[in-house]
């Protein structure tokens, strides 16, 4: 293992171990361990502070950016653009307006009908974008700007049915959908890691192959691969990931877009190294956002959808000013 992925893990377990202390309430090394280990002598109210609110918060957060970050970083190879990632190009909005159907129009929000009903509504987006952006092939300028389009449709949809849903249901709705991990349960914990098993193994083992996608259409098809179906693919593990991730936290955005900036830089380009790097900070950087979310002007909360989003549109943003030269 690289030295900067094991700063990476320390950083992120320090993070981790930070918001297990830290709350309306804090709490201490000793008294954390103790709860962790089911020691008899640590108090019940810190035991159930650390193993029943914030360890399935916290894990909640690591998983959901794990998922964002890996997530981000496929698409950006496939796409083979910077600014790629699920939010923009319109994944997390099928799979919010996915959701909010269910939310709003049936009044359900049952923990394992909800990600598959986000990943339908994803997997439906994803393929809409596809489609309409095929032409002898799919480049990825038209992919982006249609997923843009489709994304703000998505988002007019929402809009819409919001506004002649039930109350209740709405702003039930609308919390979910500002991104939060608050809501945080053992169950929601256990589904979303069962979720993520299948597609973060499947990125690993197809990491090579994203190497040569890396390279360019041609350079790829030159050293014998089939890149369309191998894009196929991997927009597939993108699509489950960001589906899971959005059913668990609601919509959490620029982490898909900023983890892979980062873990480039300290790792470079192997995607052998850039998946786990990339979902190391994803994880680190929605453990942050919930940790200034919930300290920050406590007792009241921000989401961290909303601390990420403030970080994250600076950070496009400067992308954006860096790629004002690049023809194109």
């Amino acid at each position: 293992m690289s030295r900067a992925l094991i700063l990476m893990v320390a950083a992120t377990v320090l993070l981790f171990a930070v918001a297990l202390g830290q709350g309306d309430q804090a709490l201490t090394p000793g008294e954390i361990a103790g709860a962790l280990l089911g020691d008899p002598t640590t108090s019940p109210v810190a035991s159930m502070i650390v193993m029943e609110v914030r360890l399935p918060r916290a894990l909640l957060a690591l998983l959901v950016g794990v998922a964002l970050g890996v997530a981000g970083a496929i698409a950006q190879t496939v796409m083979r653009n910077p600014l790629a990632e699920p939010g923009l190009l319109g994944i997390n909005g099928g799979a919010a307006f996915a959701a909010i159907i269910l939310i709003v129009g049936f009044g359900l929000r049952a923990p394992t009908l909800l990600p598959w009903c986000a990943f339908a509504g994803a997997f439906a987006m994803a393929l809409a974008i596809y489609l309409l952006s095929w032409r002898n092939g799919a480049s990825s300028i038209r992919i982006i700007l249609i997923g843009i389009g489709l994304s703000s449709l998505a988002g007019a949809a929402i809009s819409f049915v919001s506004a002649f849903g039930d109350v209740a249901a709405v702003q039930r709705a609308q919390v979910w959908l500002a991104g939060s991990v608050y809501d945080a349960r053992w169950e929601k914990v256990t589904i979303l890691a069962a979720w993520l098993v299948i597609p973060l193994g499947a990125t690993f083992v197809i990491s090579r192959e994203l190497d040569l996608i890396g390279f360019g259409e041609s350079s790829a098809r030159g050293l014998g691969q089939r890149v369309h179906v191998v894009g196929a693919l991997a927009v597939l593990m993108c699509t489950i990931l960001s589906a899971a991730a959005v059913a668990a936290a609601g919509l959490i955005g620029f982490v898909g877009l900023i983890a892979p900036h980062i873990a480039r830089r300290l790792v470079g380009h192997r995607h052998l190294r850039l998946l786990p790097a990339a979902g190391l900070v994803g994880a680190a950087l929605v453990l942050a956002a919930d940790l200034i979310g919930r300290t920050v002007i406590a007792p009241a909360q921000l989401p961290a959808g909303l601390v990420t989003t403030l970080i994250g549109a600076p950070f496009f943003g400067f992308l954006l000013w860096r790629r004002r030269h690049v023809a194109g």
